[in-house]
């Protein structure tokens, strides 16, 4: 779980950045600032943001999840195994 929270907080942390970045330039260069037109800007340039430079947390969050996955996996089939053995 701490992969996922590490990369959850990256990317809001990124988002943020892109929105106050997106935001200031937008002030500097019009009087009126439109903010839904902002966040919808924020949030593509931070997913691509992210997507190049937090490839490494992604994958250990991945990686995380794959294990995790194979043992409940091998957990149901053990199981399953126990449940198909006559008992006699």
């Amino acid at each position: 779980m701490k992969e996922f929270w590490i990369y959850t907080a990256l990317r809001v942390g990124m988002f943020v950045g892109a929105f106050c970045i997106v935001f200031g330039v937008w002030f500097l260069v019009a009087d009126s600032v439109n903010m839904l037109l902002v966040v919808v800007v924020a949030f593509l340039v931070s997913g691509v943001a992210s997507y190049l430079l937090l490839e490494r947390q992604r994958n250990a969050f991945a990686v995380k999840v794959e294990d995790r996955a194979g043992r409940i996996s091998e957990r149901y089939e053990e199981m399953r195994a126990k449940e198909d053995d006559p008992e006699d």
